[in-house]
């Protein structure tokens, strides 16, 4: 009798272990830490299975996810979070998650650096226009390289990285092949794309990736994109030009 109970017992364990370890969908709120008010428009993504939806007007929201699964919670003026999927937060479907509001702190700002007329035809002259250039490779599918500022050796610079067989492309696209699989997730979730499309600090695409900021830098710049590119673009962008540089990269890495 003892025995038969030992493996009821272990029966309803396993059962449960398989069941949440599935797929199922996980319903929440988010809400704002200092009032408990609900937070709309909230961008939730599920890292490992990289979904992206977005809270209503509730501050709920549904998304597929599975045990030990990592949720991220971005919403502009409030702390990003990662929330890690647990067993609770699969079985209930009233869970809160909080965001905390962001204090700002106005810094000064130059509003004339080029000491300007008001007038466009004339102010239009005294702005810097940013140099850089971009060189199209036949055979590549590229809308080009972008070689810095003009000077003799900005193309011989494009050419000597792409066909630098150390490039630090090989060592990210080469040896993660999930990450690969993850440019072209996010690429396809216009939920992502959407959130990308509105931030510049590189904090979603170094969760989604699980690389250093660096490392994101030091990938444009291996694809040659210049420094005023990699400081100005959106998040959307900037996955839009690795992905099209890892595009490139395969064509090159068969030849």
């Amino acid at each position: 009798m003892k025995k038969f109970h030992f493996l009821l017992l272990f029966f309803f364990i396993f059962s449960n272990g398989i069941i949440f370890s599935q797929n199922k969908n996980l319903i929440a709120f988010v809400e704002n830490s200092s009032d408990n008010k609900p937070i709309p428009s909230v961008h939730v993504i599920n890292l490992n299975q990289v979904i992206g939806v977005i809270t209503d007007s509730k501050g709920k929201f549904e998304i597929p996810a599975k045990l030990n699964d990592t949720l991220y919670l971005s919403y502009l003026g409030y702390k990003s979070i990662k929330v890690r999927v647990t067993n609770d937060l699969l079985k209930f479907e009233n869970s809160k998650i909080q965001l905390t509001e962001l204090a700002y702190a106005l810094e000064e700002v130059i509003v004339k650096p080029y000491q300007l007329t008001g007038y466009l035809e004339i102010d239009a002259k005294n702005v810097p226009v940013s140099k850089s250039y971009r060189y199209s490779i036949p055979g590549l599918p590229t809308r080009g390289y972008e070689g810095g500022s003009r000077n003799s050796g900005a193309f011989s610079k494009v050419i000597n990285a792409i066909f630098n067989p150390t490039d630090f492309l090989y060592n990210l696209f080469g040896k993660n092949p999930r990450q690969l699989k993850k440019l072209k997730q996010m690429k396809e979730d216009y939920r992502i794309r959407e959130l990308l499309s509105s931030k510049f600090d590189r904090e979603t695409l170094e969760e989604l990736l699980q690389i250093e900021r660096i490392d994101i830098d030091e990938i444009l710049r291996n694809c040659n994109f210049s420094d005023s590119f990699i400081e100005t673009a959106n998040d959307l962008q900037i996955l839009d030009a690795i992905s099209g540089c890892y595009e490139e990269f395969k064509v090159l890495n068969r030849k």
